[in-house]
């Protein structure tokens, strides 16, 4: 005749296991992330870059037909926008490709 055994249902899963867990010894990782220049040809930087570029194409340009007042208010203009355009790419450019 045949024997049916039953099992309690928490002690069957939460039964400590037969050899205890060995935890691994803790190691330092040092990870290099090398600098691609590549990088640069993001289109986001590309197009900033452009708009800056072109800007002054057209005030040197301006400059040359002798537009000395509209000169002026883009020099005014640009004076402002550069530093903040440059330092924008920049953290633009390390927040996205070396993080």
């Amino acid at each position: 005749m045949r024997k049916t055994k039953w099992f309690d249902f928490q002690n069957f899963f939460h039964k400590s296991p037969s050899k205890p867990s060995t935890k691994p010894r803790p190691f330092k990782a040092y990870s290099f992330v090398p600098f691609s220049p590549l990088a640069m040809l993001d289109p986001t930087i590309l197009t900033i870059g452009g708009i800056v570029l072109g800007i002054a194409i057209i005030e040197r340009i301006l400059e040359r037909w002798g537009v000395i007042d509209l000169v002026d208010q883009f020099a005014k203009v640009m004076r402002f926008i550069l530093p903040v355009t440059f330092y924008s790419a920049l953290i633009y450019f390390f927040a996205t490709f070396m993080f």
